[in-house]
């Protein structure tokens, strides 16, 4: 049950990159809420000032959660409705979202989606992998159990999807290689920017190409299954 005296939640994707890639719905809720908590208000103030939006922001992220929380459930409780954004995409995906969200559900808050642009929706549709059943594992931990994450995934029947940054794209490259082998794998770089790429192949294509070109940009890691029948001609 959610009390009707509360404020709603308003969980609102917002673009991953092109600034037209949002609802109208999503300009609609962030323009008449009485707040947003945007993981980075000054990233997200040339998307406010794209959409003219003047909503009061406060920042929403990994560090200042703990202080953060109980801040916005204190104000939904009062009756404000608040927006919850990332810097890109679906917040809760990948980001600590999900920790204020459960807050305001256990505090019986209305949560509502307004859905919308994710990176790994966006990779996978247009990898060429097999979308018949996916298994995101986010970003690999930055430094121990990196190799233990990757070996329960072995016997995975599924395309498998990771995040990574330019600075650990090698790094997480290499060690797929290892664990995983030399599967069908697509890159997806900069999704929906200017400077969009795609590249298919294998890991082991993908790591050549990368020792020859800088890692820039965000990038979705897809890797499909061990099935010589799916690899890029």
């Amino acid at each position: 049950m959610t009390s009707d005296s509360y404020g709603t939640l308003y969980i609102v994707s917002t673009p991953i990159g092109n600034l037209k890639d949002i609802t109208f719905r999503a300009v609609e809720i962030l323009s008449s809420v009485s707040m947003i908590a945007a993981e980075d208000t000054r990233h997200s103030k040339k998307l406010f000032q794209h959409y003219n939006i003047s909503t009061p922001s406060i920042s929403f992220f990994e560090h200042n959660r703990t202080a953060r929380i109980p801040q916005i459930v204190s104000n939904l409780k009062k009756g404000n409705h608040i927006a919850l954004i990332s810097d890109a995409g679906t917040p809760g995906i990948s980001d600590p979202a999900y920790r204020l969200i459960r807050e305001a559900i256990a505090e019986e808050i209305t949560v509502e989606s307004i859905p919308g642009p994710t990176a790994l929706i966006a990779g996978i549709v247009s990898s060429g992998l097999p979308t018949d059943r996916i298994l995101f594992e986010g970003f690999l931990p930055p430094k121990k159990g990196r190799k233990k994450r990757l070996m329960n995934l072995i016997d995975q029947d599924a395309t498998i999807i990771f995040y990574e940054s330019p600075y650990r794209l090698i790094k997480t490259l290499k060690e797929i290689y290892e664990v995983l082998g030399d599967r069908p794998a697509v890159i997806a770089r900069e999704l929906t920017k200017m400077n969009e790429e795609i590249i298919r192949g294998t890991v082991s294509d993908i790591l050549s190409y990368f020792s020859n070109n800088k890692p820039r940009g965000e990038f979705v890691i897809m890797i499909g299954k061990n099935d010589t029948n799916v690899f890029f001609k």
